[in-house]
């Protein structure tokens, strides 16, 4: 689980267009997403360095689904992301406090009630509402998902061994990178 974090919206702005005209430069079409998994070396490369020249920051949380001991987590993957999402903004509250904050997916209108119910019931406090704008957003149209995505794609890539380009993505950013923990439980 990865978050981008700007201080200034001029860079969020200026980001996200480089990320579509990076999209016409290698001739991908308007509507063509950037996702790690879907993307070859040369793409991911590319991608990467020409977003490092912008200002953000990331924090990241990874966590070996085998690891946990609540078997409900393990099998319900509702249930999982909530729990992930809570103890990412647990861990960021500083930094999300009174922020927007963006989640990729979508989901039923019952699962999404159910799941911003459970996060202002396990974050918020009487005199701190840390969760106030959250929302789901398509990744489709929103460029600084994908660049989350292709973070979280690289810090992935980076933990597998025995693949050849396990340090090629994440050593382009790695000056981005705040906070990154691995979640046992």
């Amino acid at each position: 689980m990865v978050a981008i974090i700007y201080d200034d919206s001029l860079e969020v702005e200026k980001t996200a267009v480089a990320i579509k005209s990076l999209r016409r430069k290698i001739g991908f079409s308007d509507n063509k997403e950037f996702k790690f998994n879907k993307l070859n070396k040369e793409f991911r490369v590319k991608f990467f360095k020409e977003t490092n020249i912008f200002k953000f920051k990331v924090k990241c949380l990874t966590i070996d689904k085998k690891t946990l001991k609540d078997r409900g987590l393990r099998s319900d993957k509702d249930s999982f992301y909530a729990y992930a999402v809570k103890m990412f903004l647990k861990r960021g509250a500083s930094s999300v406090l009174g922020t927007k904050v963006k989640l990729d997916g979508s989901g039923d209108k019952i699962f999404r009630r159910n799941f911003f119910s459970y996060l202002r019931k396990e974050l918020n406090q009487e005199d701190k509402r840390m969760i106030r704008n959250v929302r789901f957003v398509d990744s489709k149209d929103n460029q600084l998902i994908q660049l989350a995505d292709m973070v979280a794609g690289a810090i992935r890539r980076s933990l597998e061994e025995g693949k050849s380009d396990k340090d090629t993505y994440k050593s382009i950013f790695k000056k981005h990178i705040e906070d990154e923990w691995n979640l046992e439980r």
